[in-house]
């Protein structure tokens, strides 16, 4: 004799709803309010398909949605005339003020633009360039930031993928394969592609360092000195990983050599460097390093505070050079004294961007600070620093001067305003 258990209404509810999940065309949480929807009922999908184009001076984007129940309902995102334009696709699109809103069709669609890579920094030289050969650019030189309206909860999964020219193949701050890339930001819920990217006929060297998966890419005959590179940060990078144990498990190196701009510029994950550009200049500085110190910062500053960013970047790109041994302790004393005589006349400390003897300066109350903290408790820079990277906001004087108070347990006098010329907290 068999025996049917009496089902309360719970239970009842609950079968109900798993005899959904097999009936085709509908899903477990059809008819359940969205904010009572499993995790993956709140997931769409967005795929980004870049295609460059050579002749134009840039590249064709598609953002390709796939979505039900109107899961994403608006992307305004950023269009600078002349940057970004030609733009078409599924449902409402909307342009006005320098920015670009779509509003998608329920069940998902696409929208198209073009995007201009071609970009003079100086007049002169580029920070982001495609030629007939290769590309090196910011993500968000092509897919620029946007802000989204969706059903409370929903999250997307991105791709980043390339259609390409024959020959070309692509580097990215992301892991991925055949020039598609899984693109994953744990702390926002729609994933935008970010950091430093290159296209074309190029060369590419990794090494696995200290725990992190390190890609240096050129373009071919650029002299960019990849295996140089991975070397130097062979004994350089483990000292910075010390100082920021949180450090990106990826970091990806792109170069070229001119018409690019002769510098460094740090991206989430990864920068650029020019191919011209010494591992160790001759004032005893890195750029490569305040570049990757930078990327692991990944902190503005405030307005008018440029100068504590760039002194900090500046400052361990000579002292991981000391405590790594690459460096002596009179080469390392004599670089300090030459920052310091560089930034003694400087008349203005807090403006907009920091540079040159400016830059000089900020090392110099840096060291000074680290010096201060040193002779007041156990502590030292490094912890400033861990500070300032779990704080996730752009730093200021006053915050600056506030976590030293709190780990020396006195007001710092390495940054009284009297001593910070046009700087007033």
């Amino acid at each position: 004799m068999n025996c049917i258990p009496r089902l309360d209404s719970r239970a009842l509810r609950l079968l109900a709803i798993a005899a959904l999940a097999f009936m085709p065309g509908l899903s477990p949480t059809a008819g359940v309010q969205a904010n009572s929807a499993s995790p993956s009922a709140l997931v769409y999908r967005i795929d980004y398909i870049v295609t460059p184009e050579p002749k134009s001076g840039g590249a064709w984007v598609e953002l390709k949605l796939t979505q039900s129940s109107g899961l994403l309902r608006q992307v305004d995102m950023r269009a600078p005339a002349g940057r970004i334009s030609r733009a078409t696709g599924d449902g409402d699109i909307v342009r006005a003020n320098e920015r670009l809103v779509w509003n998608p069709p329920r069940d998902g669609g696409s929208l198209r633009w073009f995007a201009l890579i071609d970009h003079l920094r100086n007049g002169r030289s580029y920070d982001a360039l495609i030629t007939s050969d290769w590309a090196i650019f910011r993500a968000e030189d092509v897919i620029p930031q946007a802000a989204t309206r969706t059903v409370r909860g929903a999250k997307s999964a991105t791709t980043l993928r390339f259609e390409l020219p024959a020959g070309w193949s692509s580097v990215t701050e992301y892991f991925g394969d055949d020039d598609s890339y899984a693109v994953a930001n744990p702390q926002r819920r729609y994933d935008r592609p970010a950091g430093w990217i290159l296209l074309g006929d190029i060369g590419v060297r990794f090494d696995r360092i200290a725990g992190v998966r390190v890609n240096v890419a050129a373009p071919r005959n650029h002299g960019m000195r990849r295996n140089d590179v991975l070397a130097f940060l062979n004994w350089t990078l483990p000292e910075v990983i010390r100082v920021v144990p949180g450090f990106t498990d990826r970091l990806t190196i792109v170069g070229a050599g001119d018409p690019m701009w002769r510098g460094g510029l740090s991206g989430p994950r990864s920068l650029f460097l020019h191919a011209d550009r010494p591992l160790i200049s001759e004032n005893s500085t890195s750029t490569l390093l305040h570049e990757i110190l930078h990327v692991a910062m990944g902190r503005g500053a405030g307005d008018g505070m440029d100068w504590i960013v760039e002194g900090i970047a500046e400052y361990y790109s000579l002292t991981i050079l000391h405590r790594s041994g690459t460096i002596t302790d009179k080469r390392y004393a004599d670089a300090l004294q030459k920052q310091a005589d560089w930034g003694a006349s400087i008349e203005q400390l807090c403006v907009p961007v920091a540079s040159g003897a400016v830059t000089a300066r900020a090392v110099s109350i840096m060291h000074s600070l680290d010096s201060e903290i040193r002779k007041s408790s156990k502590k030292n820079l490094d912890d400033v620093l861990a500070a300032i990277i779990a704080s996730g906001k752009r730093i200021t004087l006053t915050d600056l001067a506030n976590i030293v108070e709190r780990i020396t347990g006195s007001k710092p006098r390495s940054l009284r305003t009297g001593i910070l010329p046009g700087c007033d907290r």
